[in-house]
């Protein structure tokens, strides 16, 4: 069995809040990299992971890995690095709980869905956090069992502040790279970007077309880049996220160019559905708020049109209904 070391090894004290799918499978590779992990869990997930360890299931292969959990957030308190993910829906309220227990120096790793979670923590807890995007198909498939079905890596940086102070809770400049190292450590692939506002909307982008597609068409990815028709409406999408991101200052590739990427996605994930589809497979909210109705509420702000973004983000509601 895969164990964490101490920190004494020179690794952080890392604490994963919202040890879902993501968490599960980032704090994994870290703990069996030698990290000390904590994860901050429900019940379910934390009695199976003190029995058994978390089971990491990759290519057929079952490993279990030892690592703390618990439901409490007493984790928080020594944590020097902090993966927040927590669903989209939740950042308001998982800033204001963390940003009551963070130690001076920690650093705070936003690895959610979605471009505005960054912003909303620093408005909701004066809490400054690095933006991570991430690309990995994995889901939980019972309680303290995550499996890995694609990819794996991140890209890191950190947002400009807007507002400019008010922040109780900063990253400094240098943090990005201090957090990449720790991961490309553990193997995980990490560049740290120059500007992440354009690498958080192109996973945007692939995010509006893969989640609402592949849960209301309930598809693998493979089917949905198969099937022309798909294809074409996938490009709507594309064409609509780069006219909302371009009306809001931030230049991505052309529409084809998204599209081939989209295109290349299915085919290496081809086994893959979305966490939307996970989501309502499941009975739980999803997050097409932060992904489709997110472009939706910008074109309407902005004055520019989106409405397959507005019909793919209704029906996922009504779906969830």
């Amino acid at each position: 069995m895969h164990s964490s070391s101490s920190p004494a090894s020179g690794w952080p004290k890392v604490c994963v809040f919202g040890a879902g799918a993501v968490g599960c499978y980032f704090g994994a590779r870290l703990a069996m990299a030698g990290a000390a992990v904590s994860l901050v869990a429900r019940g379910p997930h934390v009695q199976a992971i003190e029995q058994h360890g978390l089971i990491f299931e990759a290519a057929g292969t079952r490993t279990p890995v030892r690592l703390a959990a618990s439901t409490r957030p007493d984790a928080l308190d020594s944590a020097d690095l902090m993966l927040f993910c927590v669903k989209s829906r939740d950042t308001d309220e998982g800033a204001r709980t963390i940003a009551a227990r963070l130690k001076p120096g920690a650093v705070v790793v936003s690895l959610q869905n979605g471009v505005d979670n960054v912003a909303r923590m620093r408005a909701a807890a004066g809490l400054d956090a690095l933006a991570a995007v991430v690309y990995v198909a994995c889901s939980m498939a019972g309680p303290g069992h995550v499996r890995h079905a694609g990819r794996g890596d991140l890209v890191l940086g950190h947002l400009p502040d807007a507002a400019g102070a008010g922040l109780s809770h900063r990253v400094d400049a240098q943090a990005a790279a201090r957090v990449a190292a720790v991961f490309e450590r553990a193997a995980v692939p990490c560049p740290v970007s120059g500007d992440v506002r354009v690498d958080l909307w192109m996973k945007l982008v692939l995010n509006c077309v893969f989640n609402p597609i592949s849960a209301l068409g309930r598809a693998h990815y493979a089917r949905m880049v198969g099937d022309a028709p798909t294809v074409a409406m996938m490009r709507d999408v594309i064409a609509e996220c780069v006219l909302v991101a371009r009306a809001d200052g931030i230049i991505l590739p052309e529409v084809d160019h998204l599209l081939q990427s989209a295109l290349a996605l299915g085919h290496a994930m081809a086994q893959a559905t979305s966490s939307t589809a996970q989501d309502l497979a499941a009975g739980r909210p999803t997050e097409i708020e932060s992904l489709n109705g997110y472009v939706a509420r910008r074109a309407v702000e902005l004055g520019v049109a989106a409405p397959v973004n507005q019909a793919l983000r209704a029906l996922v509601r009504l779906a969830e209904g």
